[in-house]
């Protein structure tokens, strides 16, 4: 069974009005819910970058991605290939990325995700092999404070410089996260 509840305002335990009704169907949030209601509702800082044109990779060298794509970037945090965690954003985050070898034969491609120049994930293909076009993926939260930031590299020993993919068009190397509402 449904009911209705009729009110005009509701309260706090301490009298504070959190929200009133004008009896015309408006309500007013009070001052502290607009600012809770703004702030956390959006999941913002957000981008999502990608590789626009193949990226060489040394053999035996973590090499950092250069991110040449913009699709999206909220608060202008991506910049030199790393996201930066605005002044007042810090908190919660989520981040997610994809690295496509080009097919080559090598005994080992790796991933590495770092905060603050320090390796913190990786994730590993081993062999690869001529046949395929192998992606590694990786994703994870983290609690970020506003000036940490973070970058992916990418690793492969086939004995000779290899490419890892990209594309204007298509998503074959990505970078991508957003603040998390907590």
């Amino acid at each position: 069974m449904a009911g209705i509840l009729k009110v005009d305002k509701y309260q706090d335990f301490n009298g504070n009005d959190i929200m009133t009704s004008d009896g015309s169907g408006n309500i007013t949030l009070s001052t502290a819910m607009n600012t809770a209601v703004a702030s956390g509702t959006n999941n913002t800082p957000a981008f999502s970058v990608r590789l626009n044109s193949a990226q060489n990779i040394a053999n035996d060298t973590f090499v950092k991605i250069t991110f040449d794509g913009e699709l999206f970037d909220t608060d202008s945090a991506f910049a030199s290939n790393r996201f930066t965690v605005p002044s007042g954003e810090g908190g919660n985050y989520f981040f997610n990325y994809g690295i496509q070898y080009l097919a080559y034969n090598a005994n080992r491609g790796i991933s590495s995700f770092r905060k603050n120049g320090t390796e913190i994930q990786t994730s590993e293909i081993s062999p690869l092999t001529s046949t395929t076009n192998p992606t590694i993926t990786g994703a994870l939260s983290l609690n970020l404070s506003a000036g940490d930031y973070v970058e992916v590299f990418v690793y492969q020993n086939s004995g000779s410089a290899q490419n890892i993919r990209g594309s204007s068009s298509e998503l074959f190397t990505y970078f991508g996260g957003y603040k998390i509402i907590t």
